[in-house]
């Protein structure tokens, strides 16, 4: 069905042509294509959305089990469990917390890490 479809026309959220849409999806809707099947004679309107968003690093490539240093505040006591729980343990010489990257990226400690070598 429409895979041969020519598309003419990509809309983004807001655009004339997406207003409905963009209210039913709202930030999960990337696009909406016009699409014309000449074989059926058909125009098709299809959407693009986002189902799934997980944190991604760029350019980098780090075993899940590597440790890296990762700073919490003195005052961030809940935090401070949570990273224990994930198996996490102070380094006084770095006066950090380390916890393997896999465990850094699921509890969303990434903007604390504190690796040079990884190039944050």
């Amino acid at each position: 069905m429409g895979t041969d479809a020519e598309v003419r026309a990509t809309l983004l959220p807001g655009q004339k042509g997406t207003k409905q849409l963009h209210k039913t999806y709202g930030d999960q809707l990337v696009c909406v294509r016009y699409r014309y099947d000449k074989l059926r004679g058909r125009r098709l309107k299809t959407i693009e959305l986002i189902v799934d968003e997980q944190p991604w690093v760029p350019g980098v490539t780090i075993r899940a089990e590597r440790q890296v240093a990762v700073r919490i505040g003195y005052n961030e006591h809940d935090l401070r469990e949570r990273v224990k729980q994930a198996g996490g343990y102070w380094d006084a010489e770095k006066k950090a917390w380390r916890l393997g990257f896999g465990k850094v990226l699921a509890l969303g400690l990434e903007r604390r890490l504190l690796d040079e070598e990884l190039g944050f």
